[in-house]
């Protein structure tokens, strides 16, 4: 199922460890009306980053699938409202996060986070804005958190 432009049902709840696994990825119909939206943000994060492909890396999470990868209980991945994601194309994981963390309230990013785990890297968006503004635009890293995206 095409849900935007450039994005699929399909790459949004693609996972190899849920077909590693035999877990069942299947979203709830209103997981994929949130995906829709998440796509959307997704779409204009594409348009920002000068048109260059975006690559999901992790989106829908069933439960069993965010336990199995060790997500926090609270992930907005298990409500179809966030998606990990690489753009080669344009750069590094932390040029991306830097390129998009002043545009978040335009783009609809509800959630920024820089992700460092290690040597792999990603960049974190959520269409859900958490409660507290200082977490709307951090970085993790395998150290710790940090507010605002840090060169770390």
């Amino acid at each position: 199922m095409q849900l935007t432009e450039h994005f699929t049902l399909a790459e949004l709840v693609a996972s190899a460890k849920a077909r590693e696994l035999g877990i069942d990825n299947t979203p709830t119909p209103e997981a994929v009306a949130r995906l829709r939206a998440t796509a959307e943000v997704l779409e204009r994060i594409r348009a920002t980053l000068g048109g260059v492909p975006v690559t999901v890396t992790s989106g829908y999470r069933c439960r069993a699938l965010n336990a199995a990868v060790g997500g926090v209980t609270s992930s907005d991945h298990t409500t179809g409202q966030a998606a990990d994601i690489v753009a080669p194309g344009y750069g590094t994981p932390l040029q991306i996060a830097r390129a998009l963390a002043p545009k978040v309230s335009v783009l609809g990013i509800g959630q920024l986070i820089y992700e460092r785990i290690g040597k792999k890297a990603w960049v974190h968006v959520s269409t859900r804005v958490p409660a507290s503004q200082s977490n709307r635009v951090i970085t993790i890293t395998d150290k710790g958190t940090v507010l605002g995206i840090q060169g770390t």
